[in-house]
């Protein structure tokens, strides 16, 4: 047989297989998608594992996974340095990065884009009943978990004592994550913890269990205040009982949890991310009678996940939008 003829026979072998098997090399390409969270014993984590199992299920093509990280400071860093695709944050943290505000003063992010606002973060504030701790006055002098260092809850920490007249000389501060200040608690190594999270969060949980607590509600003084230096802040009360031992409701602040990316992630793969987290699209592999939406199966993992919605999707979101978001917002009519 000629040489042609054998080159022939074998690319003819090889377009067949490439059919069989699924098309073009391009067709099978998979994007990997990291979706950096938070502490371990925080809302981000949980969430951020169903969403990036969501993802890798019904996105073609895409495998996504979920990763530890040190919250929304950091979070956004990774974010900007295209170290990671996407991540969770906190939307007061976001503004002031892409904003160049704190932290970011000279080196404003403005490759930060938004997917979704997901859910109200809420700042807890649990003190050892032991300790006498009630109100924020009383912190004087004591060992406090304000989180970790780059975390959005020593940002938020910092706002609060400082609407108070405190500063961290007054204090003992202690950079921890949030589930490590949880245990010196329960130790007695730490009188009380800043935690901004939804509720309920499985490490106040823990640690309500074992321990009696005070849960510290901000007055009525300090939420005007704060709410209006800071707009990204809104009221928020913490129903009665929602943990062990806390009988009455609790005032404090929250803002938004959202999903950012950084603008050179593919238009294309962020509308695709963005529609199955609202639309009921089928598994991959799967028949569809289990059609469900990447909300809906949030909703079944924590109690947070049932205030995503595509209603309040744009919820707090002050920075651009990426531009696949953007156009999925726009066909559901959310956006001009």
């Amino acid at each position: 047989m000629k040489k042609s003829k054998v080159l022939v026979l074998m690319l003819a072998l090889v377009l067949s297989l490439s059919l069989l098997f699924g098309g073009s090399a391009d067709a099978r390409k998979v994007d990997f998608v990291a979706i950096v969270t938070g502490g371990t014993g925080g809302v981000y984590y949980p969430l951020g594992g169903a969403l990036a199992q969501i993802i890798s299920n019904k996105v073609a093509n895409v495998s996504a996974s979920a990763q530890s990280g040190n919250a929304s400071v950091a979070n956004c860093n990774i974010v900007a340095k295209e170290d990671a695709e996407t991540a969770f944050v906190q939307n007061n943290v976001a503004d002031s990065a892409y904003n160049g505000i704190g932290p970011w003063k000279g080196r404003a992010l403005k490759n930060l884009r938004a997917i979704a606002s997901l859910y109200p973060e809420t700042i807890q504030i649990v003190a050892r009943a032991e300790t006498g701790i009630k109100t924020i006055a009383d912190i004087k002098g004591k060992r406090i978990a304000v989180g970790d260092k780059g975390s959005g809850t020593e940002f938020d920490t910092r706002n609060i004592l400082t609407s108070h007249g405190i500063t961290y000389d007054m204090i003992k501060p202690d950079y921890v994550d949030y589930s490590v200040a949880a245990s010196r608690l329960k130790d007695d190594q730490d009188d009380m913890l800043f935690k901004t999270a939804g509720f309920p969060a499985s490490a106040i949980i823990d640690l309500t269990m074992s321990k009696k607590t005070n849960f510290v509600s901000l007055s009525p003084e300090a939420v005007k205040k704060l709410t209006a230096k800071f707009p990204f802040y809104v009221s928020m009360t913490i129903p009665a009982n929602t943990y062990k031992g806390q009988s009455e409701p609790v005032q404090t602040i929250a803002m938004m949890a959202i999903w950012v990316t950084h603008e050179k992630v593919s238009e294309k793969l962020v509308y695709e991310m963005t529609k199955v987290l609202y639309e009921k699209t089928p598994m991959l592999y799967r028949a569809k009678k289990d059609l469900e939406s990447g909300a809906e199966i949030l909703a079944k993992v924590h109690q947070q996940g049932k205030d995503v919605t595509l209603d309040t999707a744009l919820d707090g979101i002050t920075i651009p939008f990426h531009a696949g978001a953007e156009k999925y917002y726009k066909e559901k009519g959310l956006m001009k």
